[in-house]
């Protein structure tokens, strides 16, 4: 049995008539009593009572067209979910985020772009640090990701990446820090002697490697004598004066107690925020939520 037996079937069922079903399939009556007469016998019972003057359901076709109609309309339903997933309309889109992505407005403006063009599509968002988020994406475990780093250069060749936001690295202190009573910008050498608070690298951001890079090039290697692994205990630890750090500009939005802010006179002390994806086969639903990110100048 084919649904095109099934749709004969209906079309005579409804109408009751041979030549007007015929004339709404689109085909010649003998082709239509011929498949009719096929499905009887596949079933082994009548489903129409015929005579020259009438043509009516027996019991068994007024059961089979109950059946028969939902069967079509699940089928027609199945036919129009499988487009719509394949243009990228409907289905499940994994996106990864670093804890401080959604203050970022680019993040916000991305998801909301994507959730209006795409509204039936069901959006998991899941938390991880940039380097975790990496290796989510290798596996497919992720089909798009939030990513802090930098610069794309120590991405694997098979992550493609494209810059949204780039941002300036400060220094986060006490207001009655001494750096707080210094004027202008921050030498990076003026660290070089002070109590830095770090996120742990058991964490997987990119954070600690930078500072390590850029206090190095500086001439001296950061004392971090205390790690975090949340952004908010970061700064609470610097309100509580137990030493001071480095973050992205962005995570000075997080008010806790008198914490003030300086930039440094580093010039390639900044980060960036990255939409990647697989290089290769990226699904439907990632590349249409890249379409909806708007790198900002």
């Amino acid at each position: 049995m084919e649904l095109r037996h099934l749709r004969y079937f209906v079309a005579l069922a409804e109408e009751l008539h041979f030549t007007r079903a015929a004339r709404r399939l689109g085909i010649s009556q003998p082709p239509l009593s011929q498949q009719i007469r096929a499905l009887e016998e596949e079933f082994e019972t009548p489903l129409f009572e015929r005579t020259r003057r009438r043509v009516a359901l027996t019991e068994a076709g007024r059961v089979l067209l109950e059946e028969a109609r939902a069967t079509l309309a699940q089928a027609a339903r199945a036919e129009t979910v499988t487009r719509r997933a394949g243009r990228g309309e409907i289905g499940e889109l994994r996106v990864g985020l670093f804890a401080s992505a959604p203050i970022l407005p680019i993040f916000q403006q991305t998801v909301i772009g994507f959730r209006q063009r795409l509204p039936a599509v069901h959006l998991t968002l899941e938390e991880a640090p940039t380097l975790q988020q990496i290796e989510a994406l290798r596996r497919r475990q992720l089909d798009a990701g939030f990513l802090r780093a930098p610069s794309a250069d120590g991405l694997p060749a098979d992550i493609s990446a494209l810059e949204l936001f780039r941002e300036e690295l400060v220094v986060v202190m006490r207001q009655d820090h001494r750096l707080a009573r210094l004027r202008g910008r921050i030498p990076l050498a003026a660290l070089a002697e002070e109590s830095l608070i770090g996120f742990s690298r058991t964490v997987g951001t990119t954070l600690h490697a930078q500072m390590t890079m850029l206090c190095n090039r500086a001439g001296f290697t950061p004392r971090v004598t205390q790690e975090a692994r949340e952004n908010s205990t970061l700064m609470g630890l610097v309100a509580a004066g137990i030493g001071i750090a480095v973050v992205p500009v962005t995570l000075t939005r997080i008010l806790v107690g008198a914490v003030t802010r300086r930039r440094l006179d580093t010039p390639d002390a900044t980060t960036a925020t990255w939409l990647a994806m697989p290089r290769e086969q990226a699904t439907t639903l990632a590349r249409a939520f890249l379409d909806c990110a708007r790198p900002v100048p």
